[in-house]
């Protein structure tokens, strides 16, 4: 039985994460943690959790909890995955990896150096409808991929035009902007599909003001067998601007589909066009912390590891490297 323990348990665990793994089999939720432990409590009441604890040191070092979820934000996934890694209890980290590429590397070093593996919240990488892609580039349906093209658009939220900033967007805590929370899912879905980009040429700004993060970034980068990828993130437009979308382009065809809302996947090729569902489990984070769970117990792998969430970190720092060496983080 895998043990969980979640240190910071937020917003993101309300849902998207921490029930499943309730739900998952041969795992358990024993105990989270919350430096404000009213809500640490209030949270272990809703769902049932037996531990509840104020410091992150006491529930690492719980002799019944085997596993650890760092839920809280990237400025502090370095010291607690660590911390974790040390204890000898593998990790699940939440998305991106940590605050920077390096932090990735220090996380990687350690998970080395005392042989404790490494998860990251890449849950894409598990859901079936972006398995569903997958699949139908490695049938043949689009030919060879010649092009990928990305676009998120997002309009500030009225908090931000009343200049009440979430960490989110403050780059000492979450390594950049909305750029880092959002297109860090994107671009390591590439990843999955295609393998690590090659290389990248980018632009990033602040336009609208609103905050020290960047907010509009573009880039184009490379994979290997000549594959181009081109992306843009606006997260100053228009409610009527927003879009999200991702399109795969090869030599018969193309395949559309949404990083974020969950549209019909949608393919065209010389068969016509098919739509095929995009599921929306009610925990996003189930099928991915159920291969977690397998893996620790010897009887599967994730498809998302410390190595390959390293590499998604690796290239946001490129992509916004000239931007923040005028803007300290």
């Amino acid at each position: 039985m895998i043990n969980w323990g979640i240190i910071g348990c937020g917003s993101v665990t309300e849902v998207k994460s921490g029930p499943a793994f309730n739900k998952v089999k041969n795992s358990k939720l024993l105990a989270v943690m919350r430096r404000d432990v009213s809500l640490a409590e209030d949270y272990a009441r809703r769902h049932n959790v037996p531990k509840v604890y104020p410091k992150a040191i006491d529930l690492i070092n719980d002799k019944e909890i085997n596993a650890v979820y760092v839920a809280t934000p990237p400025g502090s996934h370095g010291e607690y995955a660590i911390e974790s890694i040390k204890a000898g209890k593998p990790v699940y980290i939440e998305k991106p990896m940590a605050l920077n590429y390096s932090q990735c590397q220090e996380i990687l070093k350690a998970s080395e150096k005392y042989n404790v593996p490494v998860f990251v919240a890449y849950y894409r990488r598990a859901l079936p409808g972006f398995l569903k892609v997958k699949d139908l580039i490695e049938s043949g349906s689009i030919g060879k991929v010649l092009i990928v093209q990305m676009q998120l658009f997002k309009t500030p939220s009225e908090n931000e035009r009343s200049g009440k900033l979430s960490w989110r967007v403050d780059p000492a805590i979450a390594g950049g902007g909305h750029f880092f929370d959002l297109a860090c899912h994107q671009l390591d879905y590439l990843d999955f599909l295609f393998g690590p980009i090659q290389k990248v040429k980018s632009f990033a700004f602040n336009q609208a003001g609103l905050y020290k993060a960047e907010d509009i970034v573009t880039a184009e980068f490379t994979f290997l067998n000549n594959i181009i990828g081109t992306g843009t993130w606006c997260f100053s437009a228009s409610i009527e601007s927003g879009r999200d979308t991702i399109e795969i382009i090869g030599d018969k065809g193309s395949i559309r589909f949404s990083t974020f809302s969950f549209d019909p996947i949608i393919l065209t090729n010389n068969s016509g066009k098919q739509e095929f569902i995009n599921e929306r489990p009610e925990h996003v984070q189930y099928y991915l912390i159920d291969n977690v769970v397998k893996s620790l117990e010897g009887t599967g792998t994730s498809p998302s590891t410390g190595i390959s969430a390293a590499r998604t970190s690796k290239i946001m720092d490129e992509i916004v490297a000239e931007y923040y060496m005028k803007v300290k983080r």
